[in-house]
């Protein structure tokens, strides 16, 4: 049974691993947002950053992408997730199920935020997020380069995402 791993934010660019496959997916349940500080890769303890994860809300829906492991790698991709993706703790690790665009349904490790978690920042103003991103530089880099990559992938994939549109178009004039 192949292994899927479900890609919203950097997972979607720069996914560590080769995968087998690739296809659109969406998520139900949840959706994409800035909700987590970043304390390490995209800010620092002193000036956190913001990261997308997924939040929980009934109604909602994410568009994404599957990535499939290749047989035989799955132990050594799901130990490198982890390392990646819950460093702090601000993750959850769940198998949640996603409907490819093919039509198939799979289940998919997916991080989404700990919402009882210090990180977690729900329900941040767009301007606000945009004052944060526009500043904010981790270990991996700018937070503005996160955000940049991630909207321009996603819109190569033909997502269209209308909050990360505007930060995007905020940031760039906050940094003009």
């Amino acid at each position: 049974m192949t292994m899927w791993v479900f890609g919203y934010g950097s997972l979607v660019w720069n996914p560590g691993f080769e995968p087998s496959a690739r296809e659109l997916a969406t998520l139900p349940g949840y959706h994409r947002s800035f909700c987590m500080r970043s304390i390490h890769h995209r800010g620092t303890e002193a000036e956190p950053g913001l990261v997308l994860a997924l939040d929980e809300y009934p109604e909602a829906v994410c568009r994404g992408i599957a990535l499939a492991v290749a047989e035989g790698q799955e132990d050594s991709v799901l130990e490198y997730l982890r390392e990646r993706e819950l460093i702090s703790s601000a993750y959850l690790e769940k198998n949640l199920g996603l409907q490819l665009d093919d039509g198939r349904e799979v289940e998919a490790v997916t991080y989404v935020v700990d919402t009882d978690h210090v990180q977690y920042c729900g329900g941040i103003a767009l301007e606000e997020q945009a004052l944060i991103i526009s500043q904010a530089v981790g270990g991996r880099g700018p937070n503005d380069e996160y955000l940049y990559q991630t909207q321009a992938h996603l819109a190569e994939l033909g997502i269209s995402d209308p909050d990360l549109e505007w930060l995007v178009d905020r940031v760039q004039s906050l940094r003009a």
